[in-house]
């Protein structure tokens, strides 16, 4: 299967740079996976579209600021250090909780990266180039910072999308951070999530829909473009993800009472889709995903999907495709593009039923 079947044509101006002063405020098009009938609706109205007994599955993610700014000292030159996640995390064990001074990151540009270094951080401490991981991913210490998540909290930037041209400015701090945002570890945010508010939580649940959460840490796995030109050839990165007794036992009471698992965004399709056995059930647990969903995938849990816009050629717009059918898929894309709608993490969003 091709990469360019993904394809389609996105103006730059119809990509969200701001969210909406209201996060509920954003339009809502709907698709009807089998009939490919699309309607037209708004984020608030939501519960007009969801039934008594049904489950909403959320990601309870929060994004750290991940991006920090260095020179090289050898020549001035700007560098931009993302940090993905703590090296401690190729293990099983604990990971963003327990974050120490080594970490896998992007550098860029990584050709200025020639082996092992110290970069100057702004405005104080210094990263240790440890080792090449490969693709501009590399091994690196944090040095003189005295507690890193301390001074990632103070000193760091919130890890805006590249096609978000701007600099994060301090309302991204809470807008580019969902409602349910409690575990830390994402550096981007699980996007649909981006549209609940109070309000519209207490209107779903006056209606009888009940609410679920799960954890996936957002990383490379999520974001990375695919370069192959056979999406069969694109390798999925590690990204860790929980699933509570809780939630088994949620969407175990769901299916019985014929109500539908509702997934919150890509990433909860995701963890869900990882945590089923092959029997159909949902097991408990903590672990690291590679899941790639595409076209020919047969799910085991996620019945509706509420989701974002994605980028063309993109993993989640394949695993949107295999949910919904690539050609109903595009087509209700080129539906979104003629109305209107804004694009990407800061836009607007899609509902397939």
């Amino acid at each position: 299967m091709k990469t360019s079947y993904f394809d389609y044509h996105l103006p730059q101006e119809r990509i969200a740079q701001r969210p909406l002063e209201k996060r509920d405020a954003s339009r809502m098009l709907v698709l009807d996976r089998k009939t490919g009938r699309v309607e037209h609706s708004w984020v608030r109205d939501l519960p007009k579209w969801l039934l008594p007994n049904d489950l909403m599955v959320v990601n309870q993610t929060k994004v750290f600021p991940a991006r920090l700014f260095a020179t090289k000292p050898e020549t001035g030159a700007k560098i931009e250090v993302f940090l993905l996640r703590p090296a401690l995390s190729k293990s099983n064990g604990p990971a963003f909780e327990n974050a120490d001074e080594e970490w896998e990151a992007l550098i860029s540009p990584a050709k200025r990266i020639k082996g092992s270094g110290v970069l100057k951080m702004e405005p104080k401490g210094e990263v240790a180039v440890l080792e090449s991981l490969g693709e501009g991913h590399f091994l690196v210490r944090i040095n003189r910072v005295g507690k890193v998540r301390k001074f990632l909290e103070q000193y760091g930037h919130m890890p805006l999308p590249p096609y978000i041209k701007r600099k994060d400015d301090s309302k991204d701090r809470t807008r580019y951070q969902t409602l349910f945002a409690k575990k830390e570890g994402s550096v981007a945010a699980p996007t649909a999530g981006l549209h609940f508010t109070k309000a519209l939580l207490a209107e779903l649940k006056k209606k009888g829909i009940k609410q679920s959460a799960v954890t996936l840490h957002v990383g490379l796995g999520t974001f990375l473009p695919v370069s192959s030109d056979d999406i069969e050839d694109h390798v999925m990165h590690p990204e860790r993800l929980e699933v509570s007794p809780a939630v088994v036992s949620a969407i175990s009471s769901t299916q019985k009472k014929n109500g539908r698992v509702v997934a919150i965004g890509t990433t909860v399709v995701r963890a869900l889709e990882s945590a089923a056995q092959a029997d159909g059930m949902l097991k408990a647990g903590t672990d690291e995903t590679r899941i790639f969903i595409y076209p020919g995938y047969t799910f085991k849990m996620v019945d509706v999907l509420f989701t974002n816009f994605h980028q063309p050629r993109s993993t989640l717009l394949m695993l949107v495709s295999a949910f919904a059918g690539r050609e109903r898929v595009l087509a209700a894309y080129e539906e979104a593009l003629r109305e209107g709608y804004r694009f990407l993490s800061y836009g607007d969003a899609m509902l397939i039923l």
